[in-house]
């Protein structure tokens, strides 16, 4: 994944029946962001076992499905709003946590040592 890129999840749930015109509407219409910067647009059903991904690549759109056999994702249903995550918010989403962990270790930047 690249380090420049963002990573935008859509609170609440959406339609999956909808392809890439419909997902990249909700984008710009609901969230007022430009679907072809350069950033990863995740969304989730009703029963939270299954996200689409939207990614500009430049030449074209890539869209994403993934279903679960087995268990649900960890989706915010707080609101209808979208929300920056991280890369690390996103590898917790996938492996099935919640995005919001409470006992996380905060990295330090810029320590001076004296």
């Amino acid at each position: 994944m690249p380090d420049d890129l963002k990573i935008y999840i859509a609170c609440g749930k959406t339609d999956m029946r909808k392809s890439i015109d419909g997902l990249a509407a909700i984008v710009v219409q609901n969230f007022k962001l430009d679907p072809f910067e350069n950033s990863l647009f995740l969304f989730c059903g009703g029963k939270k076992d299954r996200i689409k991904a939207l990614l500009w690549e430049g030449d074209g759109f890539l869209l994403m499905y993934k279903r679960l056999e087995n268990g649900a994702f960890q989706w915010p249903r707080t609101s209808d709003e979208v929300r920056e995550i991280t890369p690390q918010q996103f590898r917790w989403l996938i492996e099935g946590l919640s995005i919001d962990q409470k006992k996380v270790i905060k990295k330090i930047e810029n320590r001076v040592i004296i």
